[in-house]
């Protein structure tokens, strides 16, 4: 196990951690609805994944 002899400065730790950051997810729009949805998931608003029907949605009258 490591055991620095030596105390790293808080700069030298918080270059490190510069890339620790969230990232914001890619958005597409469901080429059925036009609705905004995540890459690569069903759309919420109408139940369609790249131009096929997944799942059913009820509509609402």
């Amino acid at each position: 196990m490591a055991h620095p002899k030596h105390k790293h400065s808080k700069t030298r730790r918080d270059k490190r951690r510069t890339h620790y950051k969230a990232v914001a997810p890619t958005l597409a729009s469901c080429s059925n609805c036009g609705a905004t949805t995540k890459f690569h998931t069903i759309c919420p608003e109408c139940g369609y994944y790249r131009g096929k029907q997944v799942i059913e949605k009820e509509i609402a009258v």
